[in-house]
């Protein structure tokens, strides 16, 4: 029997303004995990991996800082003569802009150019999270019960299941689905990952816009999983092992300490199923005479001089000799000048923190963040849970 056509749609269009500086010029899924593995990798590896080779990703804030990264799919051999990697971004046409308002108007905004590579199957994941998966499972499963939809489903704990959609299953069908509810009565939420019936999916899209109006279609959560749960052909598949969601500054800076220590909650080192994409062609990390290094993960290029503890450098991070890093997140290039300390803090691309400043604090307080390209002068103090942005 052949395989399916699937069409996969990496959503990668927010604004992210839960993470404040860290996503003032670039988008959120450009953020980097593990140092130098931006969270679009992550997507667009499972998605290749899985064997789908149709991958169209839409993209609406800051778009150019995604451009180079992904390369038209080069990076995960996406660039096919025909089919393969395509990028999709608001536009306008006769009937008006369609900028995007919501993860299902952004769909429905292009539903001509998917009716059009007429997919059986259509695929849509975020890429704000980290996880591995073979999405083939859930194609296979979706189409054994030939549902309308297939939510992947995780647990987390019932007090953070509020940020996410929580989804009730009986068996493998979903019997309900409420959107960030204030009171969530179980942890099973949904993973960002749906498997459609391409045509179920267009076709109810329209029918909601016809009844409701395009701009209130939203996100799934708000239409159109609840109708498409009610309609009684909505499954769900659970996603075994390590997955979170990176859209917050906690749960971002959280991500990147799984990776830490000797037995970390998330490993990245699996060579049946590598996170591709593009690296910087930088040479190996130096740790020179004098620095100590614990429990952290540097990136290529990086230099260092001073301490470092349980934290994450990004490529061509340069920590002077008398300069300490605690439990934090520096993105590529930082400096972090003698004397100064970084404790709790996340430090966007090209953040220079001058001599003998401060930044942070230690303990469980809110985490301390610098914007790309911010300064933190000689001398100064950012305390915790404060904001610095970047340059203009």
């Amino acid at each position: 029997m052949p395989r399916p056509h699937v069409l996969a749609l990496v959503l990668a269009g927010g604004a992210g303004s839960r993470m404040g500086v860290l996503t003032d010029t670039r988008s959120k899924p450009s953020l980097p995990v593990a140092g130098e593995l931006p969270l679009i990798d992550f997507p667009l590896s499972n998605c290749r991996l899985s064997g789908i080779s149709d991958v169209w990703l839409i993209a609406q804030h800051n778009p150019h800082s995604l451009l180079d990264h992904v390369a038209n799919g080069r990076p995960w051999d996406l660039d096919r003569t025909r089919g393969g990697f395509r990028m999709l971004h608001p536009f306008s046409g006769e009937d008006g802009e369609r900028w995007h308002e919501g993860n299902a108007h952004a769909i429905h905004a292009h539903r001509e150019f998917i009716a059009d590579l007429r997919p059986d199957v259509t695929v849509v994941l975020s890429a704000d999270h980290v996880y591995t998966l073979d999405l083939r499972d859930v194609v296979d499963a979706h189409l054994d019960r030939e549902a309308s939809v297939t939510i992947v489903t995780t647990e987390v704990a019932v007090d953070e299941a509020s940020r996410h959609g929580v989804v009730e299953v009986d068996g493998s069908s979903v019997v309900g689905f409420s959107y960030k509810p204030d009171d969530p009565a179980t942890g099973t939420v949904s993973a960002e990952v749906f498997v459609y019936d391409t045509a179920v999916l267009l076709d109810t899209l329209a029918e909601l816009a016809d009844k409701h109006g395009e701009d209130e279609l939203g996100d799934f959560g708000e239409r159109l999983l609840p109708h498409l749960v009610d309609g009684g052909r909505a499954h769900a598949h659970r996603l075994e092992g390590y997955w979170r969601d990176l859209g917050t500054v906690e749960s971002y800076w959280q991500g990147n300490q799984d990776l830490l220590g000797d037995e970390p909650r998330l490993r990245l080192d699996r060579r049946d199923w590598p996170i591709m994409g593009r690296r910087a062609d930088l040479p190996a990390a130096r740790v020179l005479r004098g620095a100590e290094v614990s429990d952290s993960m540097l990136s290529a290029g990086a230099v260092v001089r001073g301490s470092v503890e349980r934290s994450v450098l990004g490529p061509g991070v340069v920590i002077e000799r008398g300069a300490r890093v605690v439990d934090s997140v520096l993105m590529e290039e930082v400096v972090v000048e003698g004397g100064a300390r970084v404790e709790r803090s996340v430090l966007a691309a090209r953040t220079r923190v001058g001599e003998g400043a401060v930044v942070g604090a230690p303990g469980d307080g809110e985490l301390t963040r610098v914007g790309d390209g911010g300064t933190v002068e000689a001398g100064a103090e950012v305390p915790a849970g404060a904001e610095v942005a970047g340059a203009v």
